[in-house]
């Protein structure tokens, strides 16, 4: 089916703010994307499902589907009279110096940097009062800079490194190991490597993780059987060790190593899906040493933090929803045995180790609260952070005397401080030189009550001086799952928006892990729901108190979080006037069969679960809730062609439907980034292009026009 939509404004406010080149009108004509006939039944309720040919990301059908949808989407962002100006002040913002905190490794102190606009971030290093030198550059990975470094790791001694790359976007790894004195490579390049580090074994070897390679799509066939290997320096990798999950007993989706400090211990996690793993201890000083469980069921979350001997000091929120820190012994590991070191608290937990000290970072209403203890669990002191926000980065080796810690909010721009662990006295090591005054705006919290009563915090952040007169343009961002707390952190974008008079917001709604696990579990399986009223009640907030109205508002969010977008445009078309959801999971009847989308089924549950839960997704499931009449939002979906993590064929199934169903002169589209991924290690350039085009369809479908130069935009919307 093929609809012509036409986005217009008033002739004779055009004339009054936009230029002769401007005044024309924005048409969309869709794609042909056709319906097949494909029906499922599920407890004998039949769903059909006309776009699965959509689901094969090999077809030549696809393919010419992408390429058609691509020609729509772009050709409209490029009729945007501002689309230009946006791109321009992104490019010019992102253009200063950016500096990881440094980090000790052998003879050397590393660091990670980026000039401005460089695609990939380069990694320096330097001796004592050395000038730095270049240690690897990504650039030089690929010629578009699609292919990225997904981590790296060294030998206790420093004297090796193991570095992840990752092409297009892709979840599949490839590890290369160097001689960090000459910087050349020491052996041939292992592949197929899958969520997972490199665990170092002295210099003997390491650990990896990774699946079976499909026989189907490598980007969308199921994986679900993890396994660790350990590799021999100088072996194939055809040799590399087996060392646990290969029995029919053992089949477990993620499987995870690490190797403590000392050398001495291997860990090694399981777990079946993201929420909850089993633990493993080895003896690797011992030749008959075997893996012995220590925590050996999935119902909580555990793992070992550090030892002194065989002392173990695990985190767990077993019997704990908040976390702590509890002691045993290797010998007899098991939680019978465990000992409180730092008891759980009201606020969650998320301690790290350093200089022979524990910190212990607490998240208090969504921002961050440090404390530093010794190991006789004695606290020594609160550490007075810069400010209110988010801290990280506090930690390092035992020997180390100092490290370096960063600390940002919505307003400040991140800044690494060196800490000195003895005295807790710290100094700002490195401060952006940016073009940016965070004097110039406020970001305060405020509560308000969900549908149900639970009170939800949100950071509002926006020039100063701003008029709550209900017009000002408002960009509403949550995630709301899998425990991941969202905390205050600087985001160049963000100040673009910002600084066009936009509001920024950002709930922390259920599903996190902003409160602990319980607040995690109020937005899972049959309460999922939850987490849409929190997200909803957001926007009837700003609403109600006269930051913005529909007319005004966009929301936004990636991964769970355009689910989160998915459900509600499809809930409450009219509380918005533009959505964004971003390489979202639109089809809660069908992601857990793709790649390791099984894994989620603790936040989502599934439809093999039982009946009840069949009905309860297909409740919510965006793909399967758009209605035929309704006119939705403006929609400007946006995924990768090499997202293997939440497949595209989510984000594809979603637009042909809206486009089908879609009422009225909202434009729905979808941009589809090629040799892209799920996000991480996208280059520079086309993140500028992303936000260039998000914020200016958001702009332009809000009624705006002509962007003058760093100030709120002139509207010519009634």
């Amino acid at each position: 089916m093929k609809k012509l939509i036409v986005v217009a404004a008033m002739a004779n406010l055009l004339m009054a703010c936009q230029s002769e080149s401007q005044k024309q009108n924005i048409a969309v004509n869709y794609p042909d994307t056709k319906r097949v006939d494909s029906t499922d039944t599920y407890f004998d309720t039949e769903v059909k499902d006309p776009y699965r040919w959509l689901e094969d990301d090999r077809s030549a059908q696809t393919e010419a589907w992408v390429k058609a949808e691509n020609e729509v989407t772009f050709g409209y962002l490029e009729e945007i009279p501002f689309r230009d100006a946006l791109r321009n002040r992104l490019e010019k913002l992102w253009n200063y110096e950016k500096l990881g905190s440094p980090f000790k490794e052998g003879d050397y102190t590393y660091f990670y940097k980026n000039d401005g606009l460089q695609d990939q971030y380069v990694v320096y290093r330097q001796k004592n009062d050395a000038a730095p030198e270049v240690f690897l550059d990504p650039n030089t990975f690929s010629d578009d800079g699609t292919t990225s470094l997904a981590g790296l790791s060294f030998t206790k001694d420093g004297s090796l490194a193991g570095y992840l790359i990752s092409e297009g976007g892709s979840d599949w790894r490839k590890a290369i190991v160097i001689d960090t004195e000459t910087k050349e490579i020491v052996e041939d390049t292992l592949t197929d490597i899958k969520f997972s580090g490199l665990a170092w074994k002295g210099n003997e070897g390491f650990y990896y993780s990774s699946y079976d390679k499909p026989e189907g799509s490598e980007l969308s066939t199921k994986t679900d059987r993890h396994k660790l290997y350990f590799h021999k320096l100088g072996t194939s990798q055809q040799e590399d060790r087996l060392v646990y999950g290969g029995g029919p007993d053992e089949k477990h989706r993620y499987i995870g190593a690490s190797v403590s400090e000392d050398q001495r211990y291997l860990t090694l996690s399981a777990a079946t899906s993201t929420s909850g793993n089993k633990l493993f201890i080895q003896d690797l000083q011992d030749p008959n040493g075997q893996l012995v469980p220590i925590v050996g069921d999935t119902d909580s979350d555990n793992y070992l933090i550090d030892n002194v001997g065989s002392k173990l000091y695990i985190v767990t929120n077993r019997d704990a929803p908040n976390k702590k820190i509890v002691t045993v012994d290797a010998a007899e590991p098991s939680p019978d045995n465990w000992k409180d070191f730092i008891p759980e608290t009201e606020n969650v937990l998320a301690p790290s180790t350093g200089g022979g000290y524990f910190f212990t970072e607490y998240m208090v209403d969504a921002v961050s609260k440090v404390m530093q203890y010794d190991y006789e669990g004695k606290m020594i002191r609160e550490i007075k952070l810069p400010g209110v926000g988010s801290a990280s980065g506090f930690g390092g080796k035992k020997e180390d005397t100092e490290f370096y810690f960063y600390f940002t909010n919505y307003i400040t721009p991140g800044s690494s401080y060196k800490y000195n662990v003895k005295s807790g006295e710290y100094e700002l090591y490195w401060k952006p030189d940016i073009d940016f005054n965070p004097d110039e705006y406020e970001s305060k919290q405020v509560f308000y009550t969900s549908k149900d009563g639970t009170k939800i915090p949100m950071i509002i952040t926006h020039k100063k001086g701003l008029e709550l007169n209900g017009k000002n343009p408002t960009l509403l961002y949550a995630y709301g799952g899998f425990n991941i707390s969202i905390t205050p952190s600087f985001s160049i974008a963000n100040t673009v928006w910002m600084e066009q008079g936009g509001i920024y917001a950002v709930p922390n709604i259920r599903g996190g892990g902003e409160y602990g696990k319980k607040w995690h579990e109020e937005g899972i399986k049959m309460k999922k729901q939850n987490v849409f009223d929190d997200f909803i009640a957001a926007a009837e907030y700003l609403i109600e108190n006269n930051y913005t109205t529909s007319d005004y508002l966009a929301i936004r969010g990636g991964s769970n979080g355009g689910l989160l977008v998915g459900a509600t445009m499809t809930q409450r078309p009219d509380l918005m006037q533009v959505a964004l959801p971003a390489v979202g999971v639109m089809d809660m009847l069908r992601y857990h069969t793709f790649t390791a989308g099984a894994g989620w089924a603790y936040d989502y549950g599934t439809v093999e679960d039982s009946q009840e839960m069949f009905h309860y997704l297909k409740g919510y499931s965006p793909v399967h809730n758009i209605e035929a009449g309704t006119e939705y939002p403006a929609t400007l979906i946006t995924t990768g062609d090499h997202d293997d993590r939440v497949v595209p064929a989510h984000s594809f199934k979603f637009a042909a439907e809206l486009q089908h169903k879609q009422t009225g002169d909202n434009p729905v589209l979808i941009r589809i980034e090629t040799n892209a991924g799920h996000g991480a290690g996208t280059p520079v350039s086309k993140t500028i292009e992303q936000y260039a085009d998000i914020f200016g369809f958001t702009f332009y479908n809000m009624g705006f026009g002509e962007l003058p130069n760093q100030s709120i935009l002139k509207k010519f919307k009634d």
